[in-house]
């Protein structure tokens, strides 16, 4: 007897009738492919016709070692025949203790405490929630407002939809929202003729200080990507604005929450992106590619000081924050395999020779004559698409994203900004092939 197996195509309408998308207007789909994905392996997506697609933004910036990756698979095989949960509430697990270690001691336990959730939104929250917690129960009650930098992102539960700055969300969802102060961005971009990035940078701490002069009193905690504002379209700034960010919020008392969600876990060129400004945050939010792009976890780490602050036997001194899943076993596993390879591989030291490598492959599209602010920051390649045209401007991403797909790239630009962040296991020969078709899209887009 002859089964029928079901198609891609079967797969997707499937899709279509039952699954709603996140930041999709499903609508789109009438026009702009669904790819069902059947497996994976390395630094490729594979349909149900074995139709392959290089995932050249780590689905999302989660997946670091390529998907499947052996050591991984073997780690969370081990796991799920140990413990796959138990409630972190009155017990806690070998996992959960090595990676909170692990964690600590890369900060060269500079932060540690490390509190955990699922989603990098989730993260941001608690932060914000322990900022002002902490400031309540130190007596500075008052201390109730957050900053956060023009064009920011930090997800989208309603605490972090507070701290973004951006407008469909901000239209969106306004009227659920706590009001923020936004202060000036230090994308480099900004620069005036003359000006370096550095200069950019301190123009933009100048804004922060006059906003602390004022509200300083009353300012909880400022909420910063370091180094890359990742779906601001990935704007890049000078470690400068950190290190002077860092000392303006001693001088103020003001907390600095770093949003390490993205940029975090080599994304940058270190393991965390703070290290390059020689400073640590009171908060530093951790996901997506902590668990190598296997399972969701999220944490924050923070300060003995912020820790001690809370530590009481009066409950109501106590942080509150919780979900059912907090520090998952097999989540904790994953991430632990994750730290593993970073060792046992000297990741970051290859990176720097990926990086090289990736900016040599994308070198061509500097010179193109619709191709602005060419920009890279360790792992991340990104430049923006010269479109007059409105209208094309705003159907850019889509057209890109469909484009790439013909030419097996999975890559989806945020606006008109064109971004690369692939997993770090790729070889001599996908790194050209990259560079080569992203060119090939890039023209063929810009043609059409």
């Amino acid at each position: 007897m002859n089964v029928k197996h079901p198609t891609s195509s079967d797969w997707v309408a499937r899709s279509l009738r039952s699954v709603w998308h996140p930041c999709t207007q499903m609508q789109h789909h009438e026009q702009v492919p669904l790819i069902a994905v059947a497996r994976a392996k390395g630094a490729w997506l594979y349909d149900h016709e074995d139709k392959r697609y290089l995932d050249a933004i780590s689905s999302w910036w989660v997946n670091l070692f390529g998907h499947a990756n052996p050591r991984i698979n073997a780690a969370l095989k081990d796991q799920l025949d140990t413990l796959e949960h138990a409630m972190l509430a009155g017990f806690t697990h070998e996992p959960v203790i090595e990676l909170s270690e692990q964690l600590a001691a890369l900060t060269g336990h500079a932060l540690g405490h490390a509190f955990y959730a699922s989603d990098g939104a989730s993260a941001v929250e608690i932060a914000m929630k322990m900022s002002f917690h902490a400031w309540r129960n130190a007596g500075l009650s008052e201390k109730q407002e957050f900053v956060c930098l023009q064009g920011s992102y930090h997800g989208e539960t309603i605490g972090a939809l507070s701290v973004t700055d951006v407008a469909l969300f901000k239209d969106a969802y306004g009227p659920l929202l706590r009001a923020s102060h936004v202060v000036a961005s230090p994308d480099a971009r900004q620069a005036r003729d003359g000006e370096s990035a550095q200069d950019v940078a301190r123009r933009a701490i100048a804004d922060v200080e006059r906003l602390f002069a004022q509200r300083g009193q009353h300012i909880a905690a400022i909420i910063v990507e370091p180094l890359v504002q990742c779906a601001t379209g990935m704007a890049m700034h000078d470690p400068i604005y950190l290190t002077l960010l860092r000392a303006l919020c001693d001088r103020y008392q003001v907390h600095l929450i770093a949003d390490e969600i993205a940029v975090g876990c080599g994304r940058s060129g270190t393991f965390f992106a703070c290290e390059q400004a020689a400073i640590w945050p009171d908060f530093l939010c951790l996901s997506k590619g902590i668990s190598g792009g296997y399972l969701p976890l999220s944490l924050v780490l923070t300060s003995d000081a912020v820790y001690q602050a809370f530590y009481s036997e009066d409950i109501t001194r106590g942080f509150l924050h919780s979900h059912s899943y907090t520090g998952n076993a097999l989540a904790c596993r994953a991430a632990l395999a994750t730290l593993q390879i970073f060792r046992e591989d000297d990741v970051l030291q290859r990176n720097r020779a990926q990086a090289a490598k990736l900016a040599q492959a994308l070198a061509p599209l500097a010179g193109h004559a619709r191709v602005q602010h060419v920009r890279q920051r360790g792992m991340i390649l990104a430049f923006d698409a010269v479109e007059p045209d409105a209208a094309r401007a705003a159907s850019f991403s889509r057209r890109f994203f469909s484009a790439a797909l013909a030419h097996e790239l999975l890559l989806r630009p945020i606006g008109r900004t064109v971004y690369l962040m692939p997993p770090y296991v790729l070889d001599d020969e996908e790194i050209a092939l990259l560079g080569a078709r992203v060119g090939a899209v890039f023209d063929a887009v810009i043609a059409s």
